[in-house]
């Protein structure tokens, strides 16, 4: 169904949208939209920052020191 709608039916909904909402209230809902997706990549890095640090303290040198080497 959605297939069938092209360039003309895009532009007409766009119209209806606008003479709806106005241009003023769909200006600060994209910006909100912005907003949301940076805080979304924002929190998708420090989430992948935090996994690495975790990786990086798991991955701890088990070498036995030579004072351990002595003990056994």
């Amino acid at each position: 169904m959605l297939n069938n709608i092209g360039l003309p039916g895009l532009l007409l909904i766009a119209v209806v949208v606008l003479v709806l909402f106005g241009r003023g209230k769909i200006s600060s809902l994209m910006g909100e939209v912005g907003k949301g997706i940076t805080a979304f990549k924002r929190g998708v890095s420090d989430g992948s920052k935090e996994i690495e640090e975790q990786d990086e303290l798991a991955a701890k040198d088990v070498t036995p020191t030579d004072a351990e080497k002595d003990k056994v």
